[in-house]
Protein backbone atom coordinates (compact mmCIF):
# COMPACT_ATOMS: atom_id res chain seq x y z
CA UNK A 1 0.00 0.00 0.00
CA UNK A 2 1.21 3.26 -0.64
CA UNK A 3 2.06 5.44 2.54
CA UNK A 4 0.00 8.63 3.43
CA UNK A 5 1.45 12.08 3.28
CA UNK A 6 2.17 13.74 6.36
CA UNK A 7 0.48 16.74 7.26
CA UNK A 8 3.01 19.44 6.53
CA UNK A 9 3.66 17.39 3.23
CA UNK A 10 0.05 17.34 2.34
CA UNK A 11 -0.50 21.65 2.94
CA UNK A 12 2.25 22.22 1.23
CA UNK A 13 2.29 20.28 -2.21
CA UNK A 14 -2.04 21.65 -2.15
CA UNK A 15 -0.39 25.09 -1.65
CA UNK A 16 2.05 24.50 -4.59
CA UNK A 17 -0.81 23.12 -6.73
CA UNK A 18 -3.12 25.79 -6.20
CA UNK A 19 -0.06 28.35 -6.86
CA UNK A 20 0.49 26.43 -10.23
CA UNK A 21 -2.89 25.50 -11.34
CA UNK A 22 -2.66 22.57 -11.55
CA UNK A 23 -5.81 20.88 -9.98
CA UNK A 24 -8.97 20.14 -11.49
CA UNK A 25 -12.03 19.76 -10.21
CA UNK A 26 -14.42 16.20 -10.72
CA UNK A 27 -17.62 15.90 -12.26
CA UNK A 28 -18.62 15.18 -8.98
CA UNK A 29 -17.51 18.11 -6.99
CA UNK A 30 -19.13 19.82 -9.44
CA UNK A 31 -22.41 18.41 -9.15
CA UNK A 32 -21.72 18.54 -5.20
CA UNK A 33 -21.27 22.43 -5.05
CA UNK A 34 -24.06 23.10 -7.54
CA UNK A 35 -26.32 20.90 -5.16
CA UNK A 36 -24.50 22.28 -2.13
CA UNK A 37 -24.39 26.13 -3.13
CA UNK A 38 -20.42 25.96 -2.55
CA UNK A 39 -18.38 27.79 -5.14
CA UNK A 40 -14.96 27.22 -6.37
CA UNK A 41 -13.74 30.39 -4.75
CA UNK A 42 -15.35 28.58 -1.64
CA UNK A 43 -13.56 25.71 -2.04
CA UNK A 44 -10.14 26.82 -3.09
CA UNK A 45 -10.15 29.01 0.33
CA UNK A 46 -10.90 26.24 2.57
CA UNK A 47 -8.13 24.59 0.64
CA UNK A 48 -5.42 27.32 1.23
CA UNK A 49 -6.36 27.82 4.72
CA UNK A 50 -8.22 25.04 6.04
CA UNK A 51 -6.57 21.32 8.40
CA UNK A 52 -6.07 18.05 7.55
CA UNK A 53 -9.36 15.86 9.30
CA UNK A 54 -6.87 12.73 9.05
CA UNK A 55 -9.47 10.61 10.62
CA UNK A 56 -11.71 11.02 6.91
CA UNK A 57 -8.55 10.34 4.95
CA UNK A 58 -9.11 6.98 2.74
CA UNK A 59 -6.99 4.67 1.10
CA UNK A 60 -8.52 4.30 -2.84
CA UNK A 61 -7.63 0.66 -3.21
CA UNK A 62 -8.94 0.54 -6.94
CA UNK A 63 -6.52 4.01 -7.88
CA UNK A 64 -4.22 2.80 -5.48
CA UNK A 65 -4.11 6.43 -4.09
CA UNK A 66 -4.96 8.37 -0.78
CA UNK A 67 -7.86 10.68 -0.88
CA UNK A 68 -7.19 13.49 1.98
CA UNK A 69 -10.11 15.02 3.72
CA UNK A 70 -9.24 18.93 4.44
CA UNK A 71 -11.99 20.90 6.59
CA UNK A 72 -12.31 24.70 6.86
CA UNK A 73 -14.80 27.75 6.80
CA UNK A 74 -15.63 29.62 3.38
CA UNK A 75 -15.24 32.98 3.36
CA UNK A 76 -19.14 33.04 5.09
CA UNK A 77 -18.08 31.05 7.65
CA UNK A 78 -20.02 28.19 6.50
CA UNK A 79 -17.64 24.89 7.44
CA UNK A 80 -16.93 22.61 4.58
CA UNK A 81 -15.21 19.14 3.60
CA UNK A 82 -12.65 19.27 0.95
CA UNK A 83 -11.65 15.69 -0.46
CA UNK A 84 -8.81 15.57 -2.11
CA UNK A 85 -6.48 13.16 -4.14
CA UNK A 86 -2.82 13.42 -6.50
CA UNK A 87 -2.30 12.24 -9.81
CA UNK A 88 -0.12 14.06 -11.99
CA UNK A 89 -2.65 17.43 -10.91
CA UNK A 90 -4.48 17.61 -7.68
CA UNK A 91 -7.60 16.10 -8.14
CA UNK A 92 -11.06 17.75 -6.20
CA UNK A 93 -13.31 14.88 -5.52
CA UNK A 94 -15.78 16.05 -3.63
CA UNK A 95 -17.10 18.98 -1.27
CA UNK A 96 -19.62 18.87 1.51
CA UNK A 97 -20.91 21.10 4.50
CA UNK A 98 -20.38 20.00 7.79
CA UNK A 99 -22.08 20.49 11.41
Amino acid sequence: MVTSLKTNELLRKIKEHLQKGTYIVSAHALERQNLRLIDLEDVLHVLKTGFREESKDLFDVKRQAWRYAIRGRTIESINIRVIISFEDEMVIITVMRVK
